[in-house]
């Protein structure tokens, strides 16, 4: 059976909805999303010379996905009391008005807060439009489909960068967040022909309070990474009052989720075999994947000296890889029904791609770092089509908003606190290492190596420079490559649970 096929399947709103229709619906506002993340990348080191320093690139990616994570969880769970199609125009409009906070900032922090609106939007928008999906299609093709939406995930990957080195290059910054404005305005207007509204329902319960306390632990979370260490020292007391307020949030959290009517998070999912495997992997390689998208371009732009596009070029073997790896992964789980063995087998070439990563330097081809990049895309694809519908085919339908939320929201945890962690890491190896090395006079110092300021440096301290940013880039890829092995190591747990081949009713 065709996955695409026109013929009526049953909606979430029970109306006869072809399920083409929806399928591009969603994987529009999917890319409409995704695209507003990685259309940033390659213009970090251009905006992070004109609104601050390079201690402060981190922050416009950990600002989105920060707000993502929160986001993701908690629309799940308004999709599911209320309709995704609701909570999807909701969030595309928020997403709108974040784009034009950062297209109009002139200021780092106007920029980081136009950057968590559209992240928060973002998170809502990725989760529901997976878990439209699970409406639509019984557990047998969803494989597939999950495959198409991570295909449009990986689209977006690769025009994103190319998109926003190219108006970098040939407007402005500020343009590659004003671009989102027309296509989201697209987004919504699709959205609107292909999804009903369900009919309006009683009084619902919504967890405030467990929502609040869950963005308390994360924020908590990612400070404490971004800042222990460096800007806080581990036995100061501002390190000590964030690690209090991780574990305190932590516990509220857990206590107040037991007793709340509607949880935000349903704590009896964590007993649901796919529920647990999966986000552990998701988390661990989410790692992998947002230190990849930050940190190669501007090792890209600095040590190699390429332009901003044609650093955004050197992510399309990566997308590549993760776009056909997931469409591929998709395609045998619906074909064969059999779907344990492909995160496991992808995981382990994930952790050797970024083993080689950890060895590039100056020296190293271009071909040689795109070779390195197609194996870290290949090794990423499985991990998200498959699993998000490993986790769908194991919930209850009355809770498969929360539970495809899980997949998103454990996966930008690990990319949150990862990007936070391996930006306090590599600026700490960066000092360490161009210690006393920059030219008396260098405005703005360490905090100023943008490739502008690398290219005009003397060639002998241009190269101890590139050295040194090369050298500090090593340990991140080589932890990532660690966390990916890992995650290889707890796919094994994955029990594969069969797969229907009919739409469930809702319970």
């Amino acid at each position: 059976m065709s996955l695409m096929s026109d013929a009526p399947a049953p909606a979430a709103s029970d109306h006869a909805v072809p399920v083409r229709l929806v399928l591009g619906a969603v994987s529009l506002t999917l890319l409409f999303a995704s695209l507003g993340q990685t259309i940033v990348s390659p213009a970090l080191p251009t905006i992070v010379a004109e609104l601050g320093g390079l201690d402060h690139i981190t922050w416009a990616i950990t600002a989105y996905l920060l707000a993502s994570t929160v986001g993701a969880p908690i629309s799940g769970k308004l999709g599911d009391l209320y309709g995704r199609k609701v909570v999807l125009q909701g969030a595309i409009l928020i997403f709108l008005v974040g784009a034009a906070l950062c297209g109009l900032a002139g200021t780092m922090g106007m920029l980081i807060a136009g950057r968590a609106v559209q992240g928060g939007a973002a998170g809502a928008i990725i989760v529901l439009s997976m878990a439209v999906v699970a409406d639509v299609l019984p557990p047998r093709e969803r494989g597939r489909a999950q495959g198409l939406l991570g295909a449009a995930f990986g689209v977006s990957t690769v025009i994103g960068p190319l998109l926003g080195g190219f108006l970098v290059e040939a407007l402005s910054w500020h343009w590659i967040f004003l671009v989102n404005v027309p296509v989201g305005i697209v987004a919504f207007a699709v959205l609107a022909a292909a999804l009903k509204r369900p009919p309006a329902g009683g009084r619902k319960s919504i967890d405030y309070l467990g929502a609040a306390l869950l963005a308390a632990f994360l924020a908590a979370a990612v400070l404490l990474s971004n800042f222990g260490g460096t800007v806080l020292p581990w036995t100061g007391p501002g390190a000590w009052a964030l690690a209090a307020l991780v574990a305190v949030s932590l516990i509220g959290f857990v206590l107040v989720e037991k007793r709340a009517e509607e949880p935000v998070l349903p704590l009896s999912l964590f007993r649901v075999n796919a529920f647990l495997v999966v986000n552990a992997m998701g988390f661990l390689v989410g790692v992998a994947l947002f230190s990849t998208v930050t940190f190669i371009p501007l090792f890209l732009q600095t040590a190699k000296a390429l332009s901003p596009t044609a650093s955004g070029l050197f992510l399309l073997p990566m997308m590549g890889g993760l776009i056909l790896s997931s469409a591929l992964a998709g395609q045998v789980m619906t074909r064969t029904g059999r779907y344990r063995w492909m995160p496991i087998a992808s995981t382990a070439l994930l952790a050797v791609s970024l083993l080689g990563m950890s060895r590039v330097g100056a020296d190293t081809p271009l071909w040689l770092i795109a070779l390195a990049l197609a194996g870290v895309g290949t090794g990423l694809g499985p991990v998200f089509s498959i699993g998000v519908a490993a986790i769908q085919n194991a919930v209850p339908m009355h809770m498969l908003g929360v539970g495809t939320a899980s997949a998103n929201m454990f996966r930008l945890i690990g990319g949150s606190l990862g990007t936070a962690l391996f930006g306090a890491l590599f600026s700490a190896g960066l000092a360490r290492r161009l210690d006393g090395v920059l030219p008396a006079g260098t405005e703005g110092g360490l905090g100023s190596m943008s490739p502008a300021v690398v290219a005009g440096l003397p060639p002998d301290i241009q190269h101890r420079v590139i050295e040194g940013i090369s050298a500090s880039l090593h340990p991140l890829f080589a932890i990532a490559a660690v966390g990916a092995a890992i995650a290889c190591l707890v796919g094994t747990r994955l029990k594969e649970t069969p797969l229907a081949t009919t739409l469930p009713g809702r319970g």
